[in-house]
């Protein structure tokens, strides 16, 4: 019997409207790995920007991926490397971690169907029966009612935690307007009421300063806040020692790094209190899961952040099944293209909580045509 081996790689750099951010044009690159037995494993990345969509595309089809045709799929430490070292010049982050999430992610994929068993069975087994599902939004600051009404209905649905950040636009961005942010936490905590948990996500719009940073937190502790995230710009360490020194709100960061080499530094000194890895940009599950476990071994928790397709949804949620340090999960609430089109069966919540994906591999199912729909090398 002939050794199964991948055979082909193919790359499918996407262009999609989010609902979540007002339809603008959000950008992806999906990647599919066949094997000489006719397997298929799907992989992506959260490439943002339609020239790092394109840019990944262009790596894993001109050298990247050549390096690992022929590889044995079940062999998925082994490829990751390979993929490393050939990156060694230009990796680091960017369109090389891009690449080497996306790959990672559809050998996995691949890894599970051989062995016909879900991922989160190769990663050591189930360590989470219950996935706390929390709601993940982009703020509207300027209709504070319509926010208010927004977040009832994902109480009333369910969700037993909540999340909002960023703004419609730079210009009403959540953090720029001291007094109007204050209004906004209040009318949250009012919608959802004492026992769902509320996070805040300042973003990369605003740029306060430590003391700025500080002033508000505290405000904001009236309002028992999850967490508050990336309260301060990525490079600013000392401001966030000042932070933790002159606050108790918990600190969540770091979905701006790259690869366990940055995440820890964040994590020995002791500046946050839960780190935001995404398997679509930390070099795929297996760096995702490397990050989790020294995260782990310092007491620090985690929280996917996922909020592309379905495809990296479906990676984090096998990391997080198989680790016991989750803090919550994080969904798009409402219907989305690559959430809802992308997979036969999308991935929600009920009663507050997501469950397990118990199919081999990934265990979702691609629809093709989506794919075609929302490429970017056939025009779309």
């Amino acid at each position: 019997m002939s050794k199964e081996i991948i055979k082909s790689i193919e790359t499918f750099p996407l262009h999609y409207p989010e609902p979540h951010d007002s339809g603008k044009s959000r950008y992806i690159t999906i990647v599919k790995i066949t094997t000489n037995e006719g397997r298929v494993g799907w992989g992506e990345c959260i490439a943002q920007f339609p020239e790092a969509a394109m840019a990944t595309a262009t790596v894993i089809d001109t050298g990247l991926g050549e390096q690992i045709i022929g590889e044995d799929p079940t062999e998925v430490e082994h490829i990751w490397n390979i993929l490393r070292e050939r990156n060694w010049w230009y990796g680091n982050g960017g369109v090389a971690n891009f690449a080497v999430s996306a790959i990672d992610m559809a050998v996995w994929d691949l890894k599970g169907k051989i062995h016909n068993l879900p991922i989160y069975q190769l990663l050591g087994g189930k360590k989470t029966e219950k996935i706390k599902a929390c709601a993940s939004i982009i703020f509207d600051t300027e209709n504070l009612e319509a926010t208010h009404d927004e977040f009832l209905d994902f109480k009333e649905r369910g969700y037993t935690a909540v999340k909002g950040g960023w703004g419609k636009s730079k210009e009403t961005a959540f953090g720029l307007n001291p007094e109007r942010d204050l209004k906004l936490v209040e009318k949250i905590r009012e919608a959802v009421g004492p026992d769902v948990t509320f996070a805040l996500d300042v973003g990369t719009h605003v740029a306060w300063t430590p003391q700025h940073a500080i002033e508000q937190i505290k405000k904001f502790e009236d309002y028992d806040i999850f967490w508050v995230e990336e309260p301060l710009p990525q490079y600013d360490l000392r401001g966030y020692e000042m932070l933790k020194a002159a606050t108790n709100t918990p600190i969540a960061s770091c979905e701006k790094e790259w690869n366990l080499e940055a995440f820890k530094n964040w994590i020995v000194s002791g500046l946050v209190d839960v780190v935001m890895p995404d398997p679509g940009k930390a070099e795929g599950i297996t760096g995702f899961k490397k990050i989790v476990d020294f995260a782990a071994a310092y007491g620090v928790g985690f929280t996917p952040h996922s909020w592309s397709s379905a495809i990296n949804t479906a990676a984090a949620l096998h990391v997080y099944t198989a680790s016991s340090t989750g803090v919550n999960f994080e969904l798009k609430p409402n219907p989305s293209p690559m959430q809802y089109e992308l997979i036969t069966s999308p991935i929600e919540q009920k009663n507050g909580y997501v469950q397990p994906l118990e199919g081999p591999g990934l265990g979702i199912e691609i629809v093709e045509e989506v794919i075609e729909k929302y490429n970017m090398k056939l025009g779309a």
